[in-house]
């Protein structure tokens, strides 16, 4: 079988804030064969996140942890798609599955332990797009960065930064069913009232309007934060430290104003974290998945109850993803970013 396949490359090394002029959609032609041991994807819903562009840099520190891209080359992402063809006793065509695939009409995975996919029940009634936000990566980012590396106790103070975000929006929100009181912070008037009018956040601000973000942290925290979870870095790191209590805990699920070079790198005052005793710890989605079917467990309850809400912000078409991923890096998106395929 041979479909036409079209998929997204990076033009370039991305090195400041991507724009569309760094992208462009190539075709080929993707051959499956009965004898061939792999599965052909027809990929329905995109995942954008914004740790890509560190994979885009000619150098990143990511490239530790995940392959970087080259110019030209495909670019796995987290997606779900419908089989087409399988030569793989584990998967039929028509099933539905959601793991890494690619910023592409079509994807060609051989099923291995090492490859992350998974089929979707579609027993939950769930739409098939909150399986690669809220029980995806993002949900997983969330619950794992709040449970595990953050450790709330009932009536601890929680901070979260780019709390409209695909990751900050859930982890506010895990926090209050937590029994914490939360605050967040986002770019807009919008945004925060969205913070605190639907997603349940105690309090939040915008800190575009705060001359001062440490003196704004000491205003919504007079008794000191317990726990940070952090998605902005720069100074908006160094805010909320000066603003911990001692053995506060930091959940570094992202930095993403460091990511294009464009504002200066956070400098923490070590003796606060010396004399607080703060833990910093670093982490990504990846570190969860032995324990992912029962987080999505946990958030799909949750999401029946109606006690948590899911935003999630839908572009269409392949050809929207360049201008979709640029958004992220200017504030434009709320919720989880995807991109729907026809």
């Amino acid at each position: 079988m041979e479909v036409r396949n079209r998929y997204v490359a990076t033009r370039r090394h991305i090195e400041g804030a991507p724009t569309e002029a760094d992208f462009e959609v190539r075709e080929e032609t993707a051959r499956w064969s009965p004898d061939s041991g792999e599965v052909l994807v027809r990929n329905l819903y995109l995942s954008i996140d914004p740790y890509q562009l560190n994979r885009m840099k000619r150098s990143s520190a990511s490239h530790l942890a995940v392959d970087g891209i080259l110019p030209g080359q495909r670019i796995a992402a987290y997606a779900a798609g419908e089989v087409v063809a399988s030569a793989s006793p584990e998967y039929a065509a028509g099933d539905v599955v959601a793991g890494v695939l690619g910023w592409e009409d079509y994807t060609l995975f051989r099923p291995s332990p090492a490859v992350l996919m998974s089929k979707v029940d579609a027993s939950g009634g769930f739409p098939l797009s909150h399986h690669i936000s809220v029980l995806g990566t993002s949900g997983m980012t969330a619950y794992g960065g709040l449970f595990e590396v953050g450790k709330p106790a009932r009536g601890e103070k929680v901070f979260v930064s780019a709390a409209s975000g695909s990751v900050g929006s859930l982890a506010g929100q895990f926090a209050k069913l937590a029994g914490c009181y939360v605050v967040g912070c986002a770019g807009t008037k919008a945004k925060v009232d969205l913070l605190k009018d639907k997603l349940g956040f105690d309090d939040a601000f915008n800190y575009k309007e705060e001359p001062d973000l440490k003196s704004a942290l000491k205003r919504c925290f007079p008794d000191g934060i317990d726990i940070y979870f952090e998605n902005v870095g720069g100074e908006m790191l160094e805010a909320a430290l000066a603003n911990m209590n001692p053995y506060g805990r930091v959940a570094l699920s992202g930095v993403i104003s460091e990511y294009t070079g464009a504002g200066r790198r956070a400098v923490p005052d070590l003796l606060e974290v010396i004399y607080k005793r703060i833990t910093i710890r670093g982490f990504f989605a990846w570190d969860f998945l032995p324990r992912f079917a029962e987080f999505n467990a946990t958030i799909g309850e949750w999401i029946r109850q109606g006690k948590v809400q899911v935003l999630e912000d839908v572009s269409d078409g392949l050809e929207s993803v360049p201008s979709a991923f640029a958004a992220l890096f200017s504030g434009q998106n709320v919720g989880k970013k995807l991109v729907k395929l026809a």
